[in-house]
């Protein structure tokens, strides 16, 4: 019989995010005339700079045309990615880091997820504080 891993059971009823828009908008109704200055986890404030714009717009341009167009990418990221990434936040600063180093993933809240499948449940992992959220949970 299958059984699940009790560790979930741990989890918080609701995601952190989901209850600060609850608590936000009771306080709101609550206080409508409070002029709240919102410092939310992951709340952007300000457009996206020209230059991502730029990119995005290049890259659509280039998956409109046969030639150019790429389809999924390898399972561990383009190699023009990692070399991008493995020189701008690496190798210009001084830092000696070989391209296999590299793990390119589709995203933080995915790999949380999928992470814990590959440790023992009596193992212990450390985390930062302070932390995005989806990490401790």
């Amino acid at each position: 019989m299958a059984t699940v891993n009790e560790n979930y059971l741990k989890l918080p009823g609701s995601y952190l995010f989901a209850e600060i828009g609850r608590r936000v908008a009771a306080f709101k109704e609550a206080h409508p005339e409070a002029d709240i200055i919102r410092l939310g986890i992951g709340d952007v404030t300000q457009p996206l700079p020209a230059v991502c714009i730029d990119a995005m717009h290049k890259a659509v341009d280039e998956m409109a045309k046969a030639e150019t167009f790429r389809g999924y990418g390898p399972e561990q990221g383009y190699d023009f990615l990692i070399e991008a990434i493995r020189k701008a936040n690496y190798t210009d600063r001084g830092i000696d880091i070989e391209a296999d180093e590299i793990f390119v993933s589709d995203g933080s809240k995915s790999d949380c997820g999928n992470i814990q499948e590959i440790f023992g449940v009596d193992n212990k992992v450390a985390i930062t504080d302070p932390v995005y959220p989806v990490y401790l949970d």
